[in-house]
C-alpha cells in the first residue's frame, strides 16, 4: 500500500515598505522552512526571515517585532536611513565632499535616462527621468554624483598615490580609478592598478592616507602576513587609530 506523500508548502518572498516613525524602509520578508526568526539589513533591503507554517498572528507578532527592531537600528545608526531609502537631494542642495563643495540643480524631464554633468561654476547638473520612481531616481542620483565627483577628483587622489608611493614604496603604479564601491575601501590588482571607494573621499586626508598606503603595500605583498602589516606600520605607525575610525564612521560615508 502506497503512502500519499505529504505536500510541503513553497517558500515565498514578500517585497514592499514599511513605516518606520515615518520613513518608508523598503523590505523583503521570506517565509521558509525554517524553526527561528531572523531579521538583518543588506544594502537596499532590511530582510525578516520567519517559517510559512506559523498562523497569521504569530506572523503578524513577528512583523511587530521586526517594525520594532527595524525602529531600533535605524536610531542607532545616522547613514543606515539614507542607505536603505536613498538620500533625497532637492535642487540648490550644496553637497560637501572632502575640502570642495558642488552645487546640485535638479531637472525632471521627460527622458528615458539619467546623465549627470559637472560645470565651470562647480555645479552639477543632473537631468533625471520623471517616469522613473522616486526611489530609483534617488539610487540613480548616488551613482551620478559618484561617477561627476569622481572624475574631478581623481587628478588629486592620482597624484596623492604617487606621491606616497615615491616616499614609501617606489613601486611600478600602472593605474588610480576611483569606483562607487561599497565591499571594500580600496584594491590592488595583480596588474598594479590600485582602486579606491568614491566614499573614502569623505573621509579626512589621513584616513584616505591611510587606505591608499594600505593597496600600495601591496604592490609588495599581496598578502596580509606581518611583512605586509610591517610595510604598513613603517609607513604610518599609527594606522591602526584609521582603521579604527572607518570602523566607527564607515557607514556615514556615502553620497
Amino acid at each position: 500500500m502506497w503512502k500519499r506523500r505529504k505536500r510541503q508548502p513553497k517558500n515565498t518572498r514578500q517585497d514592499g515598505l514599511l513605516d518606520i516613525n515615518g520613513q518608508q524602509v523598503p523590505v523583503r520578508i521570506y517565509r521558509e522552512d525554517r524553526r527561528n526568526v531572523r531579521a538583518s539589513i543588506g544594502k537596499e533591503y532590511a530582510y525578516l526571515r520567519m517559517p510559512h507554517w506559523q498562523s497569521k498572528a504569530e506572523q503578524e507578532k513577528n512583523l511587530q517585532w521586526f517594525r520594532d527592531w527595524l525602529s531600533g537600528r535605524l536610531q542607532q545608526s545616522e547613514g543606515l536611513s539614507d542607505r536603505l531609502s536613498g538620500r533625497q537631494y532637492e535642487d540648490g542642495e550644496l553637497l560637501r565632499v572632502g575640502q570642495r563643495e558642488y552645487r546640485l540643480r535638479l531637472k525632471l524631464e521627460d527622458r528615458k535616462t539619467h546623465s549627470a554633468k559637472l560645470q565651470p561654476d562647480g555645479s552639477i547638473v543632473l537631468k533625471l527621468s520623471s517616469a522613473a520612481p522616486e526611489r530609483d531616481r534617488s539610487k540613480a542620483i548616488q551613482k551620478l554624483l559618484s561617477r561627476v565627483v569622481a572624475q574631478d577628483y581623481l587628478p588629486a587622489i592620482t597624484r596623492r598615490v604617487h606621491e606616497l608611493n615615491e616616499r614609501y614604496f617606489r613601486q611600478p603604479v600602472n593605474q588610480v580609478r576611483l569606483k562607487y564601491n561599497h565591499s571594500n575601501w580600496g584594491s590592488c590588482s595583480n596588474n598594479s592598478n590600485i582602486n579606491l571607494s568614491t566614499r573614502l573621499l569623505f573621509a579626512p586626508q589621513e584616513v584616505i592616507d591611510y587606505v591608499i598606503i594600505h593597496e600600495l603595500a601591496h604592490l609588495l605583498e599581496m598578502n596580509h602576513s606581518p611583512r605586509f602589516w610591517k610595510l604598513v606600520s613603517d609607513a604610518m605607525p599609527d594606522y591602526r587609530e584609521k582603521e579604527i575610525w572607518l570602523k566607527e564612521h564607515g557607514r556615514e560615508l556615502n553620497f
